[in-house]
C-alpha cells in the first residue's frame, strides 16, 4: 500500500504541539462557532444545512471531546511510533493513517472498509498492538479537526452573507432587521454608497452569489444593483450563473462533509472496537493460526497480548517476532501445557522466551 511505503518512522524526537493542546484549541473553536451560529438563528438569519447539522448535534461533539480527553493518556501516546516526515511529523503514525482514511472517504466511516484499509496497510508494515487500540480515539481526533475546519468556513460564510445582505439593503435604501424600512437617501445615492467598497476590488464569489439570491425577487428596474453585479463579474471573467453554481457546489460539499462527520461520530460510538482490533491484529492472526488462541476468552487473550507488548518493548524486537518466538517454543513443547504459547508468555516458561529474545527484565 502506497501510504505505508511513504510513511517513515522518526528515529529522534520531533517537537510538536501536543494532541491535548490541539484538541483544546479545536474544542474552543467549535464552541465559538456553535454560539455564533445560535445567535444567527435567534436573530432570524438564514444558515446553511452544514450549520444546522452542527447546531443539532453539538451535544455529540461535546461527548467526543470528553471521551478523547478521558481516553488519551499522554504516556500511552508517547509510546506510539511517530512519523518522521510530512505535515504530521512528530505525531503518532496512526494519526496519519486515520487522516488518510478520513480524507479519502470524505469523513464517512465504514467499519468493514476501514478494516480492509488497515489490513492493506499492514501488508507493508504491521502496526503495533498499541497502535491498533489507538485507532478509535485517533479517528475521533481527526473528525474533530475536520469539523473545526468546516466551522471556520461556516463563520466566514456567515460574515460574507451578512456583508452581502448589507450591500443589498443599503442599495435598495432599506434598513432594519427585516430589511423593509426605507432610508432617507433611498435611490442612486444609496446604491453608490453600498457598492463603493467593491468598485476597486474583486467581488468574492460567495458574496456575489448571496447578492444574486437576494435580488431574484427584485425587478431590475428598481435598482441598478443588477447591472452593477453582472458587469462586475464580467470584469472578473465570470458570469452570474457560474458564480451561483460554484457557490452552491461548495455549500453542497460542505453540507455532505458535515453530515458525514456527524454520522461517523455516531458509528464510532456504536462499533465493537475489541472485535475490530482482533480482526485486524497481525499478532492475533499469528496466534490463532498457530495455537488454540481463538478458543480462549477475551481476558486471557489480552494477557497474552500485554505480555507480547512488554517483551517487544524491552527486547527491541517486533511484536510479530516475539509472537513467532513464543509459537516456536510452543511447537517444540512436549506436554499440553508447554505446547501453549501462554507457557512462555505468561507462565513458567517465560524465562526461556526472555533468553531467546535477549530480554532481561531485572538486569540478570
Amino acid at each position: 500500500m502506497s501510504l505505508a511505503a511513504a510513511q517513515t518512522i522518526a528515529t529522534h524526537r520531533i517537537r510538536t504541539a501536543s494532541l491535548d493542546d490541539r484538541l483544546a484549541d479545536n474544542a474552543e473553536a467549535l464552541l465559538a462557532t456553535y454560539k455564533r451560529s445560535m445567535q444567527a438563528v435567534q436573530a432570524g438569519q438564514t444558515v446553511t444545512p452544514a450549520t444546522e447539522w452542527l447546531l443539532d448535534n453539538y451535544h455529540m461533539v461535546e461527548r467526543q471531546v470528553h471521551q478523547i480527553t478521558r481516553d488519551l493518556p499522554p504516556q500511552y501516546y508517547r509510546q506510539l511510533p511517530k512519523l518522521g516526515t510530512g505535515p504530521l511529523a512528530g505525531y503518532p503514525r496512526v494519526l496519519g493513517i486515520a487522516w488518510a482514511y478520513i480524507a479519502h472517504t470524505d469523513s464517512l466511516l465504514n467499519g468493514a472498509v476501514f478494516a480492509r484499509f488497515v489490513k492493506a496497510y499492514q501488508t507493508v508494515d504491521p502496526l503495533t498492538i498499541g497502535e491498533l487500540w489507538a485507532l478509535a480515539i485517533t479517528l475521533r481526533i481527526v473528525l474533530i479537526e475536520n469539523m473545526r475546519r468546516l466551522s471556520a468556513q461556516i463563520v466566514a460564510g456567515q460574515d460574507i452573507r451578512r456583508t452581502a445582505d448589507g450591500v443589498v439593503d443599503t442599495a435598495l435604501g432599506l434598513s432594519g432587521a427585516d430589511g423593509t424600512t426605507p432610508l432617507p437617501d433611498a435611490g442612486y445615492a444609496a446604491f453608490a454608497r453600498a457598492t463603493a467598497p467593491f468598485n476597486a476590488a474583486p467581488l468574492p464569489e460567495i458574496l456575489a452569489a448571496r447578492m444574486a439570491q437576494r435580488l431574484r425577487s427584485i425587478d431590475s428596474t428598481d435598482t441598478p444593483l443588477h447591472g452593477w453585479l453582472d458587469g462586475k463579474l464580467r470584469q472578473q471573467g465570470r458570469t452570474l450563473d457560474e458564480v451561483v453554481q460554484r457557490a452552491q457546489n461548495r455549500q453542497g460539499a460542505s453540507n455532505v462533509t458535515m453530515r458525514n462527520i456527524v454520522t461517523s461520530m455516531r458509528l464510532i460510538s456504536e462499533m465493537d472496537w475489541p472485535d475490530f482490533f482482533e480482526d485486524v491484529s497481525p499478532v492475533d492472526a499469528q496466534l490463532r493460526s498457530g495455537s488454540d488462541f481463538g478458543a480462549m476468552d477475551f481476558a486471557t487473550r489480552n494477557l497474552y497480548r500485554t505480555a507480547i507488548e512488554d517483551l517487544a518493548r524491552q527486547s527491541s524486537k517486533s511484536e510479530v517476532a516475539v509472537t513467532q518466538a513464543a509459537l516456536d517454543l510452543a511447537h517444540a513443547g512436549t506436554t499440553a501445557a508447554t505446547r501453549d504459547p501462554g507457557h512462555s508468555l505468561i507462565g513458567s516458561g517465560r524465562r526461556a522466551l526472555e533468553r531467546r529474545l535477549g530480554y532481561w527484565a531485572d538486569g540478570r
